[in-house]
């Protein structure tokens, strides 16, 4: 395209192109322009074409980066939109796993809440047998025992009860810290995911 406007504006500063019909006559031949004239005349005209063709080189050019760097903002749409699919998936899990969470929670509360109703009876019921223990004793130092053997065996009796019901306590209290700690930990999920 640049090639033709370059040769139209080329025939027309030679004369080559007319844009109406002319006559020959002695005016016209006078008023022609002088060599030199046309020569700067086409010295504009070709720097004009070369000027153009670099324009739309350069243009061309960016049209190109433009299109690359559109593209390149495409793909990055796509990612992102894709990442956005996916975190709303996994927003929508978390709000799925909130509730139950909870739940799970208030369940291991209630639990706790009655190991440590069931801790304190029996801490209750151990101090109780040490006291009748005790009391035991002071009346086996007081009366004379019909039956020595009678007493140590009931003494034996009331030490095995004392001493399984020290085992059920610690065995509650190790329950109690289970309980306690899987409730923290799930405290601790439950904050980290609100």
């Amino acid at each position: 395209m640049i090639w033709s406007l370059f040769l139209l504006c080329v025939a027309g500063g030679l004369g080559a192109v007319h844009a109406g019909p002319i006559k020959r006559n002695s005016k016209i031949e006078d008023k022609a322009a002088p060599q030199e004239e046309v020569n700067v005349l086409m010295f504009g005209v070709i720097q004009l074409s070369e000027s153009l063709n670099h324009v739309y080189e350069t243009t061309e050019g960016k049209i190109g980066k433009i299109r690359q760097t559109l593209n390149r903002h495409e793909g990055t749409l796509l990612k992102l939109g894709k990442q956005a699919e996916q975190a709303a998936e996994v927003e929508k899990q978390i709000k799925e796993v909130i509730p139950l969470l909870q739940a799970q929670m208030a369940t291991q509360h209630t639990q706790t809440q009655m190991m440590n109703d069931r801790l304190n009876s029996i801490e209750k019921d151990e101090v109780q047998l040490k006291t009748k223990v005790k009391t035991l004793e002071m009346s086996l130092n007081n009366y004379v025992p019909t039956s020595i053997k009678e007493l140590q065996e009931r003494a034996e009796e009331h030490s095995n009860v004392l001493q399984g019901l020290q085992l059920l306590n610690q065995f509650q209290k190790e329950n109690i810290e289970a309980q306690n700690e899987k409730l923290s930990k799930l405290q601790m999920m439950s904050e980290a995911m609100a």
